[in-house]
């Protein structure tokens, strides 16, 4: 992450009151940890946390940002990301619970979500309404936007499957609005990865189903979840992309690899695609984690084992 200038103290202070104006002071704050705002539970302080209420809100801290050349990230739900200990130099923008709504037609069995929307909690309200099928999303633990970007799938669904079309913010403060075909998904891919757009809202084509017949395969599915992966612990659920013509976890389990620890960090005993916080890891201990198992695997099988985990801040090399 590129880092535009390091925050003063007195830079800090402006854009406190600068952002305060726009979004109250209730919704901005300094030197937030961001072990609290990630599944890994770890990470240190960004240097601004606000959450705006509305489009115009983020468009104004963003031009603000853009005025006085301090980096910003957006954040949802915090499942896919590692911050590092020194934190993050910037202005982090939350997408929370004000952009949580979902609007329902059910006659149409179309869904209108906003981008901070919990997607289980989606998951299981269209359920109960009759909508599917989604049920495959159920345990996913980010947001609705997140899983947009990321383009989130299990058991062999995908966000692309449902989706008719996403509204998103240019770095310009301009909208677009686009159909499905027209975003890129594919693997754990999206127009909006590695960009300055910002998901908004995304539009779903879903289908009339029964409500109890949806209802027990999210409860099938989650029980699976309980099974095989280590929801005890905090993590960013897998945390390698499935090589091609491989699975992530069973490369690393045949490296040797199940249960090693780094410090707090460890491939978790019950899925090796996991890699969890046992014990208050720092983020370190996680990156170097992530670094000796890619090295181990490159080395035995010689494949190249790349991160679905994204890295904010700096890291040691």
């Amino acid at each position: 992450m590129q880092l535009y200038q390091e925050l003063t103290k007195e830079m800090t202070g402006k854009l406190l009151e600068q952002f305060a104006e726009i979004t109250g002071p209730d919704q901005v704050v300094s030197g937030e940890p961001m072990a609290k705002h990630t599944t890994f539970r770890t990470g240190g302080p960004c240097s601004i946390f606000v959450s705006p209420s509305d489009v115009n809100q983020i468009r104004s801290v963003i031009d603000i940002c853009k005025k006085e050349s301090v980096p910003w990230y957006v954040i949802g739900n915090g499942s896919n990301l590692l911050v590092s200990d020194q934190g993050y130099q910037g202005v982090m923008i939350h997408l929370g619970n004000a952009f949580s709504k979902v609007e329902m037609d059910k006659a149409n069995a179309t869904v209108t979500v906003q981008a901070g929307a919990a997607l289980g909690g989606l998951v299981r309200s269209v359920s109960k309404n009759g909508l599917g099928d989604m049920t495959w999303a159920a345990g996913i633990p980010g947001s609705f936007g997140g899983a947009v970007v990321m383009n989130a799938g299990a058991y062999g669904g995908e966000m692309k499957d449902v989706l008719c079309e996403v509204t998103w913010m240019e770095e310009d403060g301009s909208i677009v609005t686009a159909p499905v075909s027209e975003l890129g998904l594919g693997y754990r891919q999206s127009i909006f990865k590695h960009s300055r757009k910002i998901v908004l809202e995304g539009k779903l084509q879903l289908a009339h189903m029964e409500p109890e017949g949806l209802l027990a395969h999210i409860e099938e599915l989650n029980q699976k979840r309980r099974e095989k992966q280590p929801l005890e612990y905090p993590s960013a659920g897998s945390t390698f992309k499935r090589p091609e013509g491989y699975f992530a976890g069973k490369l690393i389990e045949d490296s040797g690899l199940k249960g090693y620890r780094l410090g707090g960090a460890q491939v978790s005993e019950k899925h090796c695609g996991f890699v969890i916080n046992r014990d208050h890891a720092t983020a370190d201990d996680l990156y170097r984690l992530f670094q000796y198992i890619k090295d181990v695997v490159k080395e035995k099988f010689q494949v190249d084992m790349e991160l679905e985990v994204e890295l904010i801040g700096e890291f040691q090399k």
